[in-house]
């Protein structure tokens, strides 16, 4: 039996993750206002194309083609009594590539729904991700990584519906945006640090942060997380610098010499799993693994 990632973080080791995946399905035929998550039905072996290749790049953990497939963004494609096909099936792929060895990090995305607005009560929030967590459990997932997370109260109940239906490992990892007042915090106002008590509260295994920070920015939001808790693993995952705007399309800056070049220092600073996120392409991941292992 292979170890936990727990147990390889209490090791020692510093784990390579992979990179983003929306720009790869886009550049493999999905169009604008298409559902990613049903490809893992009609586009199987282009899902599962994109995570060889992290696995081939070198990523000791791939993610899933999940990070919508909740109950409520499936609804607004009219899938919303495919949940458990289309997450189990995601799982099954990102298995598939990441072979025995390998870990399958289960993609949970926020829902969309904000509940200080009365868009949804929690019972409806814990029963999606519920149901979402189990089918990636049953596909295959070693972890669920509840991700891209701006409240606390949607995070916590993501992560308790994780924890108490699924005996998966659990990570929830939220974005940061970096203020003017020269600190770091999500839309919903949420610290770095306030996130790790609420998330181990709720009884999350890891903590971190992605998107919306190329890798330097991410150096400073660990080393706050690591201020707060000394013991807790975090996982990174980067955006490949700040997005430009060039005419209609979006570029990410950060080349994969220059996102390996601040790995070590992020390693340092306390993160236990670094990967990627916008921008970020099999190549960063390689140069990651190349610097860190």
């Amino acid at each position: 039996m292979k170890p936990t990632l727990l147990q390889l973080i209490s090791q020692g080791k510093t784990l390579v993750s992979d990179g983003a995946w929306g720009t790869f399905l886009q550049a493999k035929g999905l169009k604008p206002g298409e559902c990613p998550e049903l490809w893992n039905i009609t586009h199987s072996s282009e899902v599962l194309d994109i995570a060889r290749g992290y696995i081939n790049a070198g990523a000791d953990t791939i993610e899933t083609n999940s990070f919508g497939g909740n109950y409520f963004k499936l609804q607004g494609f009219g899938l919303e009594t495919q949940v458990y096909e289309l997450n189990k099936k995601a799982a099954e792929i990102s298995r598939l590539a990441a072979g025995t060895e390998k870990y399958v990090l289960g993609s949970v995305g926020p829902t969309g729904k904000i509940l200080m607005m009365g868009d949804v009560t929690e019972e409806e929030l814990y029963d999606a991700f519920k149901e979402q967590s189990m089918a990636l459990y049953d596909g295959g997932a070693d972890a669920i990584v509840i991700e891209t997370m701006t409240d606390i109260d949607e995070a916590s109940i993501a992560v308790r519906a994780a924890r108490e239906n699924t005996p998966c490992e659990v990570i929830c990892t939220m974005t940061f945006d970096y203020l003017q007042t020269d600190e770091y915090r999500t839309m919903m106002g949420v610290s770095p640090a306030e996130m790790v008590v609420a998330m181990k509260a709720a009884g999350a295994h890891f903590v971190g942060a992605n998107c919306s920070n190329g890798i330097e920015g991410m150096i400073r939001i660990t080393e706050e997380i690591r201020a707060a808790d000394q013991e807790i693993p975090i996982l990174i995952h980067a955006n490949a610098g700040l997005p430009i705007l060039e005419g209609t399309n979006t570029i990410f800056p950060e080349t994969p010499e220059m996102m390996a070049s601040h790995a070590i220092q992020l390693a340092k600073s306390g993160a236990n799993i670094i990967g990627g996120c916008c921008g970020t392409t099999p190549e960063h991941i390689r140069k990651l693994a190349e610097v860190l292992q």
